[in-house]
């Protein structure tokens, strides 16, 4: 049996540039990997995949993105192999914090190390753009710059670890919805990649706290606008920087520390959310 850590994200910045041939849109986002993490558990199995997990909420039929992974990497290891994986879930779903993506991903190296097959980083995330467009981030891991669909991805040097805090309301949204009626935008928000880019390489807290942005916000705040309410009272608590994550509706905030962060989730009023302290990833 091996174990693998499938990491959240948060996106610092996420601009929107336009619609593609295919009908995507485009973004420019800079994406974190985060300490909290999903866990999958990769042992031999009778025939094919089969699935398990401590939470109920999850799909463990084939709509469940980690077969998808095991479709494309058994042509790899050739009929009649048997695998079964347990997912020790954590994050949570529909939350903007990218955890079937990451559970995706981590099944695409743990397989790949379980089978044996030999295959590259850069064949494991070519083959993760067909399952999801977020899925070779999780394979590449700390900082990335994703462009296109987010897919395409350039690494960046990593920020100071910084504290984080990540509140989920009780409630999902769909990103298709929230990328439809961003369409209908009268106003952009300015693109903040750049400047995002930058205060990384400086190594600034302060700075990439200050150039968080996230164009898809006002669309989901529109159709909840608790994500207002938890960004004030997460801003009046002393975070350095707040923020949406994705399409929704997790909202994370910055601090100087993890300390800092456990200290800022102190005084959160955790009724109808849920509540969770970790930090950014170098490594």
């Amino acid at each position: 049996m091996i174990r693998i850590t499938a990491r959240a994200k948060i996106n610092l910045t996420l601009d929107v540039l336009g619609t593609l041939p295919d009908g995507y849109h485009e973004v420019a986002t800079v994406m974190q990997a985060l300490d909290f993490h999903d866990t999958l558990e990769i042992r031999g199995g009778t025939y094919g995949l089969t699935l398990s997990s401590n939470s109920k909420a999850i799909p463990l039929g084939d709509d469940n993105l980690v077969f998808k992974a095991f479709e494309h990497l058994i042509k790899y290891a050739g009929p009649g192999r048997g695998v079964h994986i347990h997912i020790h879930k954590n994050i949570p779903m529909a939350a903007g914090l990218g955890g079937g993506s990451s559970n995706a991903a981590a099944a695409l190296v743990g397989l790949n190390r379980f089978l044996e097959l030999g295959l590259t980083t850069d064949v494991l995330m070519e083959i993760g753009s067909h399952i999801g467009a977020d899925v070779p981030f999780f394979i590449m891991g700390k900082t990335a710059l994703g462009t296109g669909k987010g897919d395409k991805l350039i690494p960046l040097s990593s920020p100071p670890t910084m504290g984080v805090v990540l509140v989920k309301p009780h409630f999902g949204v769909s990103t298709a919805q929230v990328y439809k009626m961003f369409d209908s935008l009268s106003y952009v928000p300015e693109p903040r990649t750049g400047l995002m880019i930058e205060a990384i390489n400086n190594k600034s807290i302060k700075n990439i706290a200050a150039n968080l942005g996230n164009a898809l916000e006002p669309v989901t705040a529109s159709l909840h606008p608790q994500i207002h309410q938890i960004k004030r009272v997460l801003t009046q608590a002393g975070a350095l920087g707040v923020q949406m994550s994705g399409s929704g509706p997790t909202v994370f905030a910055l601090t100087e520390s993890k300390n800092k962060a456990e200290e800022l989730a102190r005084h959160l009023n955790k009724d109808n959310m849920t509540v969770l302290v970790t930090k950014t990833v170098l490594e």
